[in-house]
């Protein structure tokens, strides 16, 4: 039951979103759109930014699904592109609002398991520390999220598939290459 009352809330936010700027929008709003009460709310969800986040993470989790390898980081990253478009006026509301960290913050997270998840196949045969891992993830996250809130500010005018065949391009095998560089020497046995 938590789950379909979690994304009643969700619903009713993202209807509310479509209208209604996100700082003006209360919990009363919220649960009078779904016929919850404020409790429910408040049961499951800190505040509506609590939800909004929630929201995100949820839904671009489902959308990115198992595409989360080297063969197929290109097919999530555009799964993501086309959900946020999907959702413009959401999207677009979320970051012209007061806290638009939530959907930066979730497009780090979301953007950090997708390429660690790669380097992690990738590495799966070198000699490379975790904290090396971490740390060329962490680059290659901040360029990819950046260049989501790039297209969100520019108001998602630019097709996804040209985004994500820009990237390819620019990407393609350089993931490795990095990795190369941090692999350490293997102990002799």
């Amino acid at each position: 039951m938590s789950k379909l009352t979690q994304k009643a809330l969700s619903e009713s936010l993202k209807k509310l979103m479509q209208t209604i700027p996100l700082s003006k929008i209360t919990v009363n709003d919220v649960v009078k759109e779904c016929g919850l009460n404020r409790r429910t709310l408040y049961y499951y969800f800190h505040d509506i930014y609590d939800l909004l986040e929630w929201t995100f993470k949820t839904e671009i989790l489902n959308v990115l699904g198992k595409n989360r390898t080297y063969e197929t980081w290109q097919k999530g990253f555009l799964k993501i592109l086309y959900y946020l478009r999907e959702n413009k006026k959401i999207v677009l509301n979320a970051y012209n609002s007061i806290d638009r960290d939530h959907l930066e913050n979730h497009l780090d997270e979301s953007v950090y398991k997708l390429i660690f998840g790669v380097i992690n196949e990738l590495s799966k045969d070198m000699n490379i520390t975790e904290k090396d891992k971490k740390y060329v993830a962490k680059f290659y996250k901040i360029a990819l999220t950046n260049t989501i809130i790039d297209w969100v500010k520019e108001h998602m005018e630019e097709d996804p598939k040209e985004i994500v065949d820009n990237l390819t391009k620019i990407l393609d095998g350089d993931l490795y290459r990095a990795l190369l560089k941090y692999e350490k020497e293997k102990p002799n046995k």
